[in-house]
């Protein structure tokens, strides 16, 4: 039975005010009453079990992954002293999983991911289990563009490949950092470049032996926590060599080097809900495209987005507005600068305004 790792560290700073350093994202229910995180571990489940669930958090998110999902055991939460970026985080899972099946397959899934149809991503993932299975390949999920996102990365797809369960898989030719707007358009336009959704699917043995040949560094600190592994040492050794292990993004370490990448289209209804643009996308709107989450009034408002549960907002004359009222602290931004937000969660921290954060 395959692997399925959930990448939980993220700090959700593109979510402020709601989001903050104790409780980000992927730990808030923002679509529905589960958690982003229980959406994510729910879904695999038929494929894994709980016993195949494992989750890669830094130690502070540890008691809340416990208390959302109980039913983890707890030796299934792989601790990251620190984040040291995805690759770091998927060579940790790996060494973790090598002892149980080097030869198993290992699925890295992001826990703030949402799929409106899950029946039709369980299919698409056992297919891409299939395609994985030989131990050759790297298989990735690229999502069929609807509108030309600047936010996301890009796959450009290639030939076809093979069809594993009824589902086909294509080369990848190469993966491409976020364009700007002008290239989104002509990405749209061709229609063979898919947007890079971050779940990757390997075998186990496969992403050790890519690590060691991109990433040597990455693998040289790696080996020396294996070392470790089930002794008393481990936590001191962790913390000591992952604090000096390379910052870097499976990405661009490894995915973007590797010869032999898969892509299967997820047409299973993917949005990353990565900022508050994003949520708005499920708000009901107004006949002016405006949406509320709370209480309120638009006058001579347009496509203006409010999130202030138990607060009444009243707005006027403005348009294109994000505005968040969230506990001790207010956002008030245009869209076009919403991806930005990091930008204020920094300066927050240089005011020395660490408590609202």
């Amino acid at each position: 039975m395959p692997f399925a790792v959930i990448m939980a560290g993220g700090r959700g700073e593109r979510f402020w005010p709601r989001s903050r350093v104790t409780v980000p994202k992927q730990f808030l229910n923002l679509v529905g009453d589960k958690t982003m995180l229980q959406l994510t571990v729910e879904r695999v489940q038929d494929l894994v079990g709980i016993s195949g669930t494992y989750i890669v958090a830094g130690l502070d998110f540890k008691k809340i992954i416990m208390k959302q999902v109980p039913q983890l055991p707890e030796e299934n939460i792989i601790i990251e002293p620190f984040g040291r970026d995805t690759a770091a985080a998927v060579g940790l899972a790996a060494l973790v999983l090598e002892r149980k099946d080097p030869r198993e397959i290992m699925i890295v899934l992001p826990a703030d991911h949402y799929i409106s149809d899950v029946p039709r991503f369980q299919e698409i993932l056992k297919s891409a289990v299939a395609a994985a299975w030989r131990g050759e390949d790297i298989v990735t999920l690229g999502i069929t563009p609807h509108r030309p996102e600047t936010g996301y990365g890009y796959i450009f797809q290639g030939e076809l490949f093979d069809t594993f369960t009824g589902v086909p898989a294509y080369r990848v030719v190469r993966f491409l950092e976020k364009p700007d707007y002008a290239r989104a358009v002509r990405f749209l336009s061709t229609g063979n470049y898919l947007w890079n959704s971050g779940m990757f699917i390997w075998r186990v043995d496969l992403i050790i032996r890519l690590i060691k040949k991109y990433t040597p560094q990455l693998a040289r600190g790696l080996n020396i926590i294996g070392q470790s592994m089930g002794t008393e040492q481990y936590l001191a050794v962790t913390g000591e060599i992952y604090a000096r292990l390379p910052k870097i993004s499976v990405d661009y370490g490894i995915l973007e080097k590797a010869e032999k990448v898969l892509v299967m289209r997820g047409d299973f209804g993917w949005d990353d809900i990565g900022s508050w643009t994003a949520l708005e996308r499920y708000a009901e709107k107004d006949e002016c495209g405006n949406a509320i989450e709370g209480r309120g009034v638009f006058l001579d408002t347009s496509n203006t987005f409010v999130y202030s549960p138990g607060k009444t907002v009243g707005v006027i004359g403005v348009e294109n507005l994000i505005v968040v009222n969230d506990r001790d602290s207010l956002l008030v931004c245009r869209k076009n600068r919403a991806q930005e937000l990091k930008k204020v969660v920094q300066a927050l921290k240089d005011e020395g305004l660490d408590e609202v954060l």
